[in-house]
């Protein structure tokens, strides 16, 4: 009987010591682990949307920048020039961010030779063969009529050359200036322009994304409200694209709730240029070293072959992973409900990247998801179908042939002849990884390859349109004095001017990087609460100090990437609010340099801005949309379907009653 109870005191010990050691073990690990994946704010800074509750301090505005206003009016006596000294027309080759820093330096140089523009060509679509016939190169993204009519006072536009002019041109009788990136106002005024004078009519290539320095002197500031104008007003899309882009963000927002906008920045281009090929595995690696091989055999990049891809992800120079992305949301307190647009038409190593980022965020969706197959067809229009590229079967042969084949082949039994070698079909071997296999160099471009091109501008265009209306916008890779502009560039630069109080985070990839690194090998044990130092430097990357930053190293490549301050005002009722100017270290002023808004804005501002708890709901007035989330809309004709899933209805962002 002692023996029994010994061994049941034994196994009670055990027992106790095991649960002990187990909820040891659980509190270490969510201790350590809860720190890492998601920071849940407190109830502090809670404000009402009807009848949602959204926390401030990840999804309201940005206070310090609430008296920054678009004011890209001139600001001076700025007539149309009567008399001009020719025609200027262009071709702009590249995709879709740097077919719209080019359009917003050619407006610029046009009235900086006071001449006649005329719509330029946009060479991604016209090298399309097969695109539907309804839209010119230019309208098949952007509405011409509103180009003209937005800049009548500025500059003269013309949808084409005169007639007699235009058969000069087809015999090439103009010259033609290749424009080096970013050339200065004096290249214009003394290369340009005395050709243009002696022969009425010249020609501009535009390649790199640019065509005018992107900080001119303080007396041409009235050219850099020029470009604002340009960009942020005449350069609308096509009426099409516009009702299909407010439909998406309808969609996003049917559920009453805001959406984050993330876009990744994974381009080939990008990747190759920067030396990011190794973060990549397999064939990836393989087409980026391609790449970056032409780049530097064309004088693009100079420099070595082979790059320490992780030394260049330390200093800042390669995009943000989505995995990557999806910890610092989750630090922010953003949470896994979350509604996030994927934007971007281009996101190389596909959706085997964004698998992680899926996994925190289920709710990710793209304009696949939110779109029929239909409506998206409808903004192509009508093409001409692509010829197959699947070989002719073999004829058949009659019967008689072939009895008469067999009774010549000879004695039996005798050995069968091999199989034939299995055909690899055109199709198989078109795409961006078909041709690695097979050739050393990249074969030219089919006409699927083009007409593919060519879409991406109008799935770029919407992207943006989602991009620039969304509550917030996180970027994967933004040209922070790195390179050319880029399309997360052009989106934060419109969201600085049209709405600067907006939440558009301006990481600083090197710090982010640092910070990541100081959990790479210690999820579980980590040394100090990293989520501190993420919220840190993305809050800070929001409000002024981001504002500073991105003056620093944007604007040098790009202007409408940060159009301040000279397209900006500030509408501030007291003098203490007016900050004093920041400046750089070349003398040039960073921030506080803006005027003071005029009397009708400032009055305007008064009537318009409510209550922050008195703001409607924005879900009150908006049409009942199918399909939204949980939902399934039928294609017509098709069959195909798109599904997504439901968010969860219970808000898990605040509840104020916690």
């Amino acid at each position: 009987m002692a023996v029994k109870n010994k061994f049941k005191l034994f196994a009670l010990v055990g027992i106790s010591f095991s649960v002990v050691s187990l909820l040891g073990h659980l509190f270490v690990a969510n201790y350590s682990a809860g720190e890492i994946i998601q920071h849940i704010p407190t109830a502090d800074g809670i404000y009402q949307i009807g009848q949602k509750f959204r926390h401030r301090k990840l999804w309201g505005s940005v206070q310090s920048l609430e008296a920054l206003q678009p004011c890209a009016n001139p600001r001076n006596v700025y007539p149309v020039p009567r008399d001009h000294n020719g025609f200027l027309y262009a071709k702009i080759y590249g995709g879709f961010d740097h077919v719209r820093s080019s359009i917003c330096d050619l407006v610029a140089v046009s009235r900086m030779l006071n001449a006649t523009l005329i719509i330029p060509e946009i060479q991604e679509s016209l090298q399309s063969k097969g695109i539907s016939s309804k839209f010119k190169s230019f309208s098949y993204v952007y509405n011409e009529e509103q180009f003209i009519a937005a800049l009548s006072n500025d500059v003269v536009i013309l949808k084409s050359l005169p007639d007699n002019l235009k058969r000069e041109r087809k015999m090439k009788k103009y010259p033609t200036f290749s424009i080096r990136y970013s050339a200065s106002p004096s290249f214009y005024i003394k290369e340009v322009l005395p050709k243009l004078k002696l022969s009425k009519v010249v020609g501009l290539l535009i390649a790199d994304g640019g065509c005018l320095e992107s900080i001119l002197p303080k007396d041409m500031d009235e050219y850099q409200r020029l470009r604002c104008r340009v960009a942020f007003h005449a350069l609308q899309f096509r009426p099409e694209i516009r009702a299909l882009g407010n439909l998406m963000v309808a969609r996003l927002r049917a559920s009453g709730r805001p959406y984050l906008a993330f876009h990744p920045g994974l381009t080939r281009d990008v990747l190759a240029f920067h030396g990011c090929s190794e973060l990549f595995q397999d064939v990836h690696t393989e087409i980026l070293q391609y790449r970056r091989k032409q780049m530097i055999k064309h004088g693009i990049i100079h420099g070595n072959l082979s790059m320490d891809s992780m030394a260049q992800k330390r200093k800042g120079l390669c995009p943000l992973m989505p995995e990557e992305v999806g910890l610092l949301l989750r630090a922010m307190g953003y949470p896994s409900d979350t509604v996030i647009y994927l934007a971007g038409a281009e996101t190389f190593g596909g959706q085997r990247t964004l698998i992680p980022l899926c996994a925190m965020y289920p709710n990710l969706v793209d304009l696949t998801l939110l779109c029929s197959k239909k409506e998206l067809s409808i903004l192509l229009g009508s093409e001409s179908p692509i010829p197959s590229h699947l070989p002719n079967p073999p004829p058949q042969r009659p019967k008689e042939q072939l009895i008469r084949e067999w009774n010549r082949a000879g004695p039996r039994p005798r050995p069968l002849p091999p199989p034939p070698a299995r055909p690899f079909y055109q199709h198989e071997k078109e795409g961006w990884y078909g041709w690695i296999a097979e050739n050393d160099t990249e074969p030219e471009p089919s006409l699927m390859d083009m007409r593919v091109q060519a879409h991406r501008m109008i799935w770029n265009a919407i992207d943006y349109y989602v991009s620039v209306e969304a509550d917030v916008f996180f970027p994967g890779f933004h040209n922070d004095g790195s390179g050319w502009p880029d399309f997360s560039s052009l989106v934060m630069g419109h969201r600085l001017y049209q709405m600067s109080a907006s939440r558009t985070f301006r990481p600083d990839r090197k710090t982010i990087v640092n910070i990541l690194d100081k959990i790479k090998d210690k999820q579980y044990h980590p040394k100090q609460n990293w989520t501190i130092l993420v919220r840190q430097h993305l809050n800070d990357s929001l409000g002024i100090k981001g504002l500073i930053s991105a003056a620093e190293k944007s604007k040098p490549n790009s202007f409408i990437s940060h159009p301040l301050p000279e397209c900006s005002c500030r509408a501030a009722s007291k003098p203490s609010e007016v900050p004093n100017p920041v400046i750089g270290s070349g003398g040039r002023i960073l921030y506080g340099d803006e005027e003071t808004c005029p009397d009708w804005l400032s009055r305007g501002l008064q009537l318009v801005v409510p209550d922050s708890t008195d703001m409607k709901d924005e879900s009150e007035d908006l049409p009942e949309l199918e399909p939204y989330f949980g939902q399934q809309e039928q294609d017509s004709g098709d069959g195909n379907s798109g599904e997504m899933a439901r968010p969860s209805e219970q808000d898990e962002e605040m509840d104020p009653e916690d």
